[in-house]
């Protein structure tokens, strides 16, 4: 017994984790994971019941990873939005096999993604704060960053199933550019818009 809890659960689901976004999610398994981490079934069967259970801690540990990636602590919110729509495209570009398990329907914890839900929740207080850096009002600020997820989403989703190919610099510009269009749209004028204005 003492040999079998050598092995974590935090390995465990850290090696799972690398063979997804290397192999993607249809390659993890018990007896890979087992042949990954060079040791017997036992160990991951100690800490994971059945594959079920496995799959659901992995769900939860690839939001987490996904979620420390597109963190950023900054009380520019616009800077903040924009920085997680990058994560998301570098996600696509970097790791293809992650953004399809989270977004596109392999994630056994997904849920179909309620545009009506954009200004609730998690979105909730950013959007709150994004009004008052702008001055915009709560649902010009709801249709910008609902405008801007679904083309960060589907710039991403070409990236990550290989249809579209590119440079990163060259989807942050799309990005950039879409993003600044939403919320000129809606009466407010991007600093990166205003400084062009002012070179002219």
């Amino acid at each position: 017994m003492a040999r079998t809890a050598r092995i974590t659960r935090e390995a465990i689901l850290e090696e799972a984790l690398k063979m997804l976004i290397r192999d993607g999610y249809s390659s993890v398994n018990i007896k890979t994971l087992a042949k990954e981490l060079n040791c017997s079934t036992q160990p991951i069967v100690w800490h994971f019941e059945n594959m079920e259970d496995l799959r659901m801690a992995l769900s939860e540990y690839a939001m987490m990873y996904a979620d420390k990636k597109a963190a950023l602590s900054s009380e520019d919110k616009l800077e903040s939005f924009e920085f997680l729509g990058k994560a998301y495209v570098k996600m696509a570009l970097k790791e293809p096999n992650l953004f399809k398990y989270l977004y596109l329907g392999e994630n056994p914890m997904g849920k179909q993604y309620n545009l009506k839900d954009v200004g609730k929740s998690k979105h909730k207080e950013m959007i709150r704060m994004i009004s008052e850096q702008t001055g915009l009002n709560n649902d010009q600020v709801i249709r910008f960053v609902r405008n801007t997820i679904i083309y960060s989403h589907g710039i991403a989703t070409l990236l990550a199933t290989g249809v579209l190919k590119g440079t990163e610099k060259e989807m942050m510009e799309l990005i950039n550019g879409a993003a600044d269009a939403f919320i000129l749209q809606e009466g407010f004028v991007p600093e990166k818009t205003a400084k062009k204005g002012k070179k002219k």
